[in-house]
């Protein structure tokens, strides 16, 4: 059965990676800034979607920005745990200068600094940043498309963090749109009685539905914005990631794309895949008995409020994705080996440090033995084959093989399976990297050790165009050029499925045993695969025995 601790070594992670923004809260939670209104005084014209007619903001930089636009209704009540439903239309101009609410979360993850208007469960709203208009024409010519989905385990995140900011890509003539979706027991929670009220016998992956609904949104308002309604990409890092890589397998939305990228994670083995139904159904009703709530109306009559912070109790479980025979029909594993997927162009790849030996050991040291009690450990009697692949007879080799196993455990062998697979049945080309740039050192002085490679989340700020939003690093000119190679790429490949373009370091398709990788660092350039002989055991390992 997959490992359901997800979300937990994400925040060990996170605290690996080393000194994060701090927040008013304290020190592990999120930064709150005002929800405001976009930078610069002047209005755009009114924009007409299905719903109604909005009117944001325009930047100092000309980028047209709209924030908080409702793509669903409110889930709250009896739409509590139930598929999105359209919004309801308005009349006159809504004013969309302020970004909505972000969904129901604990302050978990350090990094995150949401600019939303508080927090809620009615959270499921959009944000779009338009390039300028054409003088005397709102919405031409049309635009390729950026769909971004945030990270944070799926039970953390939110459109309005200033990483995701779109107006940089948007520069570049993209237009980006970020989508709330839910989160937790408010985005996953399965149940027998949901099962049974729901037209399709389905529950859980509210969460998933969401996203599926912001893309059907997109599809039909976003050339109100000057956007390609039909060169649709669907991106994001991390639980966003794993969420394209679901998007792409589902049949509710895999017709909806052009184009996918992934920053680390793919819902594979032993990362995020899903569960049977019954597995998650018997999880709610665990989860349910263990608040006093022993029914779905039950449930439902609880306060939001009260209902997370249940979550955050010891033993309160986790929520995975279901394969619930409607928004996934069967496994992503079993969707993509039959090249039942989107059958689409795939940037994906993942970082140098996505954990690091301490994600094996623990407080324990680097020492052979310690690592060959570990290894035996999780790999029981394969573990000879396994310490072969990572060795660890030096205390250096044990950080260095530890580090690798680590990071390929937590999220970089279930990316590296996402790109197999699209490789194998996809029938488009795939294009893979490997971030290995690290952040410059903090500004302030801090007590933990530099990281020695790019950790976890460390490529969202410079793909985007957004080191500026960041005031914890002190970022140097070098940190500049990399963040103008990865936009380049990122903006080429919405606009056509390849990320070449002129003055860029070619980067090849990769095709079976012999791909190439594209390193992403200060001198970007295409190298054979590293490590393929430890990936395919792992590929044997997850794929024949259960997960360790």
């Amino acid at each position: 059965m997959p490992d359901w601790r997800w979300p937990g070594l994400l925040a060990l992670c996170c605290l690996l990676a080393g000194p994060g923004l701090r927040a008013q809260e304290g020190p592990r939670g999120p930064r709150e800034l005002a929800p405001g209104a976009a930078d610069g005084a002047q209005a755009t014209a009114a924009v007409r979607i299905a719903s109604g007619l909005v009117q944001g903001a325009v930047t100092l930089r000309g980028v047209r920005e709209f924030r908080g636009i409702p793509f669903a209704a409110p889930p709250v009540g009896g739409l509590r745990w139930k598929a999105p439903e359209l919004p309801a239309s308005w009349k006159g101009a809504r004013r969309a200068t302020r970004f909505g609410p972000r969904c129901m979360q604990l302050p978990i993850f350090s990094d995150m600094v949401f600019r939303s208007d508080g927090m809620s469960e009615d959270c499921l709203y959009l944000n779009v940043w338009a390039p300028p208009a054409a003088a005397g024409r709102s919405a031409s010519p049309r635009h390729p498309v950026l769909v971004y989905l945030y990270g944070g385990g799926a039970v953390a995140g939110d459109g309005s963090e200033l990483r995701y900011d779109g107006e940089s890509l948007a520069r570049r003539g993209i237009v980006v749109v970020t989508a709330n979706y839910r989160l937790g027991v408010f985005g996953f929670l399965a149940h027998p009685e949901l099962t049974a009220e729901s037209p399709h016998h389905a529950s859980g992956d509210y969460g998933l539905l969401d996203q599926a609904a912001a893309l059907r949104w997109v599809r039909s308002n976003i050339a109100a914005f000057g956007g390609n309604p039909h060169r649709i990409t669907i991106g994001g890092e991390s639980a966003g990631s794993i969420s394209v890589c679901a998007q792409m397998a589902s049949p509710l939305s895999r017709r909806l794309i052009a184009g996918a990228i992934g920053e680390s994670g793919g819902m594979f083995r032993p990362t995020f895949a899903p569960v049977p139904l019954d597995s998650a159904e018997r999880l709610g009703v665990r989860f349910g008995d263990g608040v006093g709530a022993g029914s779905i109306a039950a449930l439902r009559a609880l306060r939001a409020d009260s209902l997370l912070r249940a979550t955050g109790r010891p033993g309160s479980g986790r929520f995975p994705a279901t394969v619930d025979g409607y928004f996934l029909p069967r496994s992503p594993a079993e969707i993509f080996a039959a090249g039942e997927q989107a059958r689409v162009p795939l940037l994906v790849g993942w970082n140098s440090q996505e954990s690091d030996w301490r994600g094996l050991l623990r407080s324990n040291e680097p020492s052979p033995e310690n690592y060959a009690v570990a290894m035996r450990a999780l790999f029981g009697g394969h573990a000879d084959e396994a310490l072969r692949l990572f060795p660890g007879d030096t205390p250096e080799q044990v950080m260095e093989a530890g580090t690798l196993l680590a990071g390929a455990r937590f999220i970089a062998y279930s990316t590296w399976k996402w790109a197999e697979l699209q490789d194998s049945t996809g029938r488009s080309p795939v294009y893979r990297y490997f971030y290995a740039h690290p952040r410059p050192p903090t500004k302030a002085p801090s007590a933990s050790p530099p990281p020695l490679g790019a950790v976890h989340s460390a490529e969202i700020e410079y793909a985007l165009g957004n080191l500026v939003t960041n005031d914890v690093y002190a970022w140097t000119p070098q940190d500049d050029s990399v963040s103008e190679v990865m936009q380049a790429y990122f903006a080429n490949f919405v606009r056509t499925g390849d990320p070449n373009g002129a003055g860029l370091p070619h980067w090849p398709v990769a095709r079976g045993d012999t791909a190439l990788v594209m390193i992403l660092d200060v001198h970007p350039r295409a190298e054979r695969e590293q490590h393929r002989d430890a990936f395919l055991y792992l590929d044997s390992f997850y794929t024949g025995n259960p997960a360790p």
